[in-house]
């Protein structure tokens, strides 16, 4: 099992992938925002085997930011983009912060797939 750290400045969508993730992961923590996520990776000391589902749109660090942030730091974090914006110009952004993945919220299956794949 995993640990998996849900970044969303909006509680009702933490509770929501928190269910999604809950069968699959051992541990699953919460935060607001970028800046809080990259704290709580350290502090929880998550691994490569472990996952950040971000959100991108939030207050203070957004979810790319924080994504670089989080690389630049653990080149092996694996964060997932989670968000409600299917753009190419957004897709590309993460993949150039270094995400390892990129779901839709209305397609939050996709995310138990992902986790489970690894």
């Amino acid at each position: 099992m995993m640990k998996v750290l849900i970044v969303d400045d909006n509680a009702e969508m933490r509770r929501l992938l928190r269910g999604f993730v809950t069968l699959v992961a051992e541990a699953v923590y919460e935060c607001e925002d970028g800046a809080q996520a990259v704290e709580a990776y350290a502090a929880e000391n998550l691994t490569a085997a472990d996952w950040v589902l971000m959100d991108i749109e939030m207050p203070r660090v957004d979810g790319l930011e924080a994504t670089r942030q989080l690389k630049s730091i653990w080149p092996d974090a694996r964060v997932c983009i989670v968000t409600g914006y299917d753009l190419p110009e957004w897709r590309d952004a993460a993949q150039a912060a270094g995400a390892s993945g990129y779901v839709l919220k209305e397609e939050l299956h996709a995310v138990r797939r992902l986790l489970c794949a690894q």
